[in-house]
This record gives structure tokens, C-alpha cells and sequence, in this order.
């Protein structure tokens, strides 16, 4: 399958263009679930939400929608992974098991700052928990409080990691396969030029952030460019799940170009919900 979102989606830019000027800010989520099939949380990376908070973006949200979560940047760019015991419980044990079965990736974004290291990543990637068992399992060694604290799983399921990595070191055949061993995704992230882009398959999917072609966050996509990518994401589709988010942001570009991506590949959600299609007409794109 191929699911296509944004990062994020409370922006006053989308207010009066891709959110009506009359709809609530409560309403906005579900309002761009109606429209796209996924979404980055992109607040987890800046602070560990509330269970609270979790559940309230399930509710808003239909059947078959997905969430990515993203790391905590506490992880990746302050303790920069080393010692991710305890901040990876606390990160598990905030609500992220609270989205059940719309739970998607769990993206890793390392700063341009963190090199390569064999063995620091080969550890972190070793501590990730492998299922919302584990994940509920390890979250069970959290610092937080009670009233902040979810390990209910509903039903064991898979987890999925992606990893975007900003530091030429990470060209390296060592690294990719490491993401191998681990079937963690290497995030293909169009930067504008600013950090390395990367398109090797290292997992059984594959995730790819586009943050401005030109710009970064704010350039939106030229019809020529999105048809580029589209028939990279159909190839990679052929090889297992591609979940594709826009973070040009600005100007409300985002959604408006998720929707010609989407356009393009002819994927969509149906009006209750139902998990998108991919058609097999792909002559526009290939």
C-alpha cells in the first residue's frame, strides 16, 4: 500500500485555504484524515505527549487511517543514543500504544551534528522493541508518573523504524547493512540540497519525507518533480509499503501537493474510512 500525509497538521498557513476559514481547530485533524491517509505526530519529537492526547487523535481519526510517530529529539539529539534505555520507556510508555491498530512507523530524525558509529546505532537499533508486546514490555521501566503512562496493547502487532540521518558519514555500506539486519527503513528525504539523500532499501518498506524541492520547508513540488517521485514510489511499492509525508509546510504546499502526489499515483482513502487502493494504471508516472 501506499499512504501519502503531511507532517504534522495544525498550521495557521492551512487556515482559510486547505482548512475551511469556519472549521474549528478541534476539527482539523479529522478533517485532513478525511482527505489523506496518514499523518507525521510531530509534537512527540519536541516533548512526550499525554495517553490523553493519543487517544483524542485516534478518536478524531477513521478506520484504516495511519499514524508515524516521531522520536523524541531528547533521544537522538541531546543524548544522541547513547543510554536509551530509560528515554526510549519513557517515550513507549507516553501513549504511543494507545493508537492501537492505527499506530504506523516510528521515525528516528538524527541531527546533522551525529555521525556514524558502528556500534552506538548497532545498540540502539538492538534496544528497539519489536512488537507493542515488547514496546508495552520495556515501557514497564518508565520514570513517569501514573497519570502520564499507558501499557495497555490491545493486540500484539509488529513495529515499524524508519531513520533519516543528516551526516555524510552515513554513506556508508556498514550502515545500510546494519538497517538491514534490523529492517529499519532508510528515510529517502529530498532536503533541497541541504543534507545527503539516500535511496537504498533497507527494510520491507519504505518512507520517504519531502521537505521542499527547492526550498526547504516551503517550495512547493512542480508538477514535473511530483511525477519524478511518483514513479519512484511505485517502484518502491513494488517491493512492500511506502509511506510518503510532505514537511514543506509554508503556505499551506503540503497538503495541496499530497494530494496531486496521491493524484498521480491514483491512491486515495474511501469516503468511510477504507483503506486506500493502489490501481494498477501507472502509465502517467512510469
Amino acid at each position: 500500500m501506499i499512504r501519502i500525509g503531511t507532517s504534522g497538521w495544525a498550521y495557521r498557513e492551512w487556515e482559510g485555504s486547505f482548512y475551511p476559514s469556519s472549521l474549528p481547530r478541534a476539527q482539523q485533524l479529522a478533517h485532513l484524515s478525511s482527505q489523506l491517509s496518514t499523518v507525521e505526530i510531530n509534537g512527540s519529537f519536541y516533548s512526550l505527549q499525554r495517553p490523553t492526547s493519543y487517544q483524542k487523535w485516534s478518536a478524531q481519526t477513521p478506520d484504516g487511517f495511519f499514524f508515524a510517530v516521531k522520536g523524541g529529539r531528547y533521544i537522538t539529539h541531546l543524548k544522541r543514543l547513547r543510554d536509551p534505555e530509560v528515554p526510549l520507556a519513557n517515550f513507549f510508555a507516553s501513549g504511543v500504544l494507545a493508537l492501537g491498530p492505527k499506530l504506523g512507523p516510528i521515525l528516528w530524525q538524527l541531527p546533522a551534528t551525529v555521525p556514524f558509529e558502528c556500534h552506538l546505532m548497532a545498540d540502539f537499533l538492538g534496544r528497539l522493541p519489536v512488537s507493542t508486546t515488547a514496546a508495552a514490555e520495556l515501557a514497564a521501566a518508565r520514570t513517569l508518573p501514573p497519570e502520564r503512562t499507558w501499557l495497555d496493547v490491545d493486540q500484539d502487532r509488529p513495529l515499524r523504524y524508519a531513520i533519516e540521518v543528516r551526516h555524510d558519514s552515513f554513506r556508508s555500506v556498514s550502515f545500510t547493512e546494519l538497517l538491514r539486519e534490523f529492517n529499519v527503513a532508510l528515510v529517502a528525504a529530498d532536503t533541497a540540497g541541504t543534507w545527503p539523500y539516500f535511496e537504498d532499501t533497507t527494510a520491507d518498506f519504505a518512507y520517504v519525507r519531502l521537505h521542499g524541492h527547492t526550498e526547504l520547508y516551503v517550495s512547493a513540488y512542480s508538477t514535473k518533480t511530483l511525477t519524478d517521485w511518483a514513479g519512484k514510489i511505485h517502484r518502491w511499492a513494488g517491493h512492500g509499503d511506502v509511506y510518503v509525508y510532505f514537511d514543506n509546510t509554508a503556505k499551506a504546499a503540503a497538503p495541496v501537493d499530497a494530494q496531486r502526489l496521491a493524484e498521480l499515483l491514483d491512491v486515495h482513502t474511501g469516503t468511510e474510512g477504507r483503506p486506500i487502493r493502489q490501481a494498477t494504471k501507472m502509465s502517467a508516472v512510469t
